[in-house]
């Protein structure tokens, strides 16, 4: 492995919660390491308290928090002395370690410790890393794990039997450090659950954790267990898949009674391991740690019955839930698959937000490498189920679930926002954002790929008069995210002011073109994926007051916004019994918008005789109007508050006398 230590740069971090983060940083950087908040780190260090005296702390990783973009303010520091006296007791419950835990928290504010900081607090090393490295699982998820580590390691390291993570394994770790860690040890490997390294510098610790993995991968090596087989079948894409994506996310998201969004991996790596013949037998055995299972749940949906994977997953909690202390009063997940197999799709994975989509795909593509080599090795043998569902339904997760709040509106749900580079469509996109959606902006403006951060929004360059391009569009939000639920037409054109005599024909052609047909297309496309949407899809076409209202010079604008018009009205007559809502919003002086540049407000002035500053101003209410004013209203209209409302027709403009 890899060790990305750069003693200049290491240099500029001085002092010890500085080195602290520089090391945690660097082995958050290696997926091969940790994913997605997993693992934690720490350092014990020496502080003055309100009084004035020394006092012992360990400055440790707070639950939940990245590795890899860490800062101070994703630490706590906990008295160590408190931490120290908890190890001694004979029982603890882990609600009550993680009260103790806070009790013992210096900063009232900071994040809550990690579960594992008894553990951390025991072991007689200033630094602790802790990682979940696929290498080491590979060795330990075996029959023979046991032997395969003392082989591999000899005294380097003290091996811990599985423990479920919280205070008992902090206890039993704690009597084995007393009682058993000899001077050569440079770690800890705990059974099913992955490694420890200590030191008494950042570095030591971190080269200590490298070295550990190292000696994990050189035995695999020298086994035969450590490169990937070639794939076994062609190395060819499953090709398009939109329809069969959508299908496959209406039925996950019906079985967890919430919408979800559906993500594909369709990579040589996933799509070779869907294909196996004997993906079932491997899959089924249960995930690489048992943490896995709070994003992947224990066993990913091994092709599409969705319904027989609800019935087995019903079937396993009811198993579980008859041997755990809390019995009736546990609540069930929802039993919807978040991983699936699939010959064709390859690795797909689900989530009510992007990013949990994403953390699944990931943590899965992470364990078919480590059941890859596991199998290799020897054969690929995860916990049993009993040991995974304690982690599933631990105490501190189902406390999690019941102090969650709702989940904004649009949460799991798709939308396509087009004109999405500036103006209204990129309000909307934001708006929708904000309220949960997964967005997917489309613009020809390429700027349209870079206006919202994270996994949640991707933008799509595409230049909506071509119909293909259009129509790809739309596949590409499938694509992404599974399906499309929210459709926000913005994308149009406001041609030079030109009265009837003078009117280009180019320019009506141009302006029919991208404010209509563009429209149609991409409603035709949309048709399919709106009909699947969990929720029932809904479209938004953002037309203009110049359709009940229409201003001279603005002929080829004012007309191809009431066909434009006339075409949702038809879309709500004709798709109302799917399920399907569609509504009309006309926005007047919305001048933050791309089509108004100072040139069109001069012109449109001039038709009415009146300055731009007064244009500006031109509404019974006197209200500025703003692309955000109407982006809130585009998704009230998305909402539940207009969820049997179709075919309206509803100004935005401030009132326009000439409308009322």
């Amino acid at each position: 492995m890899e060790n990305r230590w750069d003693a200049a740069e290491a240099a500029r971090h001085a002092g010890d919660i500085e080195q602290r983060i520089y090391s945690s940083r660097l082995i958050g950087q290696d997926q091969a390491l940790v994913l997605h908040g997993g693992g934690n780190t720490s350092v014990k260090i020496t502080a003055k308290d309100v009084f004035g005296a020394d006092e012992d702390l360990l400055y440790i990783k707070g639950s939940g928090f990245d590795l890899q973009a860490i800062s101070a303010a994703g630490f706590a520091s906990v008295r160590t002395r408190h931490l120290v006296a908890l190890s001694g007791l004979e029982h603890l419950s882990d609600i009550e370690m993680a009260r103790q835990l806070r009790l013992a928290t210096v900063d009232p504010a900071a994040p809550a410790p990690s579960v594992e900081a008894i553990l951390h607090a025991v072991l007689p090393y200033r630094y602790a890393d802790h990682a979940h490295a696929d290498a080491v699982i590979a060795l330990t998820n075996t029959p023979s794990g046991d032997a395969h580590v003392r082989a591999a390691y000899g005294d380097r390291v003290l091996l811990v039997p599985y423990v479920m993570p919280g205070f008992e394994l902090s206890r039993v770790v704690a009597r084995m450090v007393a009682d058993e860690l000899g001077a050569p040890a440079r770690g800890l490997i705990l059974a099913g659950h992955g490694l420890f390294s200590f030191g008494n510098t950042a570095r030591e610790s971190y080269d200590r954790l490298i070295d550990l993995v190292t000696i994990a991968e050189d035995y695999l090596k020298e086994h035969g267990a450590w490169d990937l087989s070639e794939p076994a079948g062609p190395d060819e894409p499953g090709g398009p898949a939109g329809i069969e994506l959508a299908q496959l996310r209406s039925q996950l998201s019906g079985v967890a009674g919430v919408p979800l969004l559906l993500q594909r991996q369709d990579d040589p790596l996933a799509r070779d391991f869907a294909r196996r013949p004997d993906v079932a037998a491997l899959s089924q055995r249960g995930p690489a740690t048992p943490d896995h299972a709070i994003r992947t749940k224990r066993v990913p949906l091994v092709g599409r019955d969705v319904a027989a994977y609800a019935r087995a997953y019903r079937e396993y909690f009811e198993r579980g839930a008859a041997l755990h202390p809390a019995g009736a009063d546990l609540r069930m997940l929802d039993p919807a698959p978040r991983v699936i197999l699939d010959e064709q799709l390859g690795l797909c994975t689900a989530g009510r937000r992007a990013a949990d989509a994403a953390a699944a795909a990931q943590i899965y593509h992470q364990t078919i490498e480590v059941i890859l080599r596991a199998e290799a090795l020897e054969r690929w043998e995860a916990l049993p189920a009993a040991d995974i569902f304690a982690v599933e339904y631990w105490d501190l997760e189902q406390a999690k679930l019941r102090r969650q709040g709702d989940a904004p509106e649009f949460t799991g749900e798709v939308a396509l926002v087009t004109g999405a580079a500036s103006g209204i469509g990129r309000a909307c996109a934001e708006g929708l954002a904000r309220n949960g959606a997964a967005v997917c902006g489309v613009d020809i403006d390429p700027r349209v790929e870079e206006i919202l951060p994270g996994p949640g929004y991707v933008g799509h360059t595409c230049d909506l008069r071509r119909d293909e391009e259009a129509e790809a569009a739309a596949e590409y939000a499938v694509s992404r995210f599974g399906g499309v639920d929210l459709l926000v037409l913005c994308a149009g054109i406001f041609p030079a002011s030109a009265r009837i005599e003078a009117l280009d024909s180019a320019d009506w052609k141009a302006a029919f073109a991208i404010n209509v047909d563009a429209d149609l297309t991409l409603l035709r496309r949309a048709y399919p994926y709106l009909r699947l949407a969990p929720g029932g899809g809904r479209v938004v076409v953002i037309a203009s007051k110049n359709v009940p209202a229409p201003g001279p010079g603005a002929a080829a604008y004012s007309a191809s916004k009431a066909a434009l018009t006339q075409l949702a009205r038809v879309a709500a007559l004709e798709w109302g019994q799917q399920g399907i809502r569609v509504n009309i919003l006309h926005p007047n002086a919305v001048f933050d918008t791309g089509i108004w540049t100072d040139e069109v407000i001069a012109a449109r002035a001039a038709e009415y005789g009146i300055s731009a500053a007064d244009y500006r101003k031109r509404n019974v209410l006197g209200a500025e109007v703003t692309s955000a004013d109407v982006a809130g209203l585009v998704a009230a209209m998305c909402g539940r508050l207009f969820s049997k409302v179709t075919g309206a027709q509803l100004p935005i403009d401030g009132g326009n006398e000439r409308v009322i």
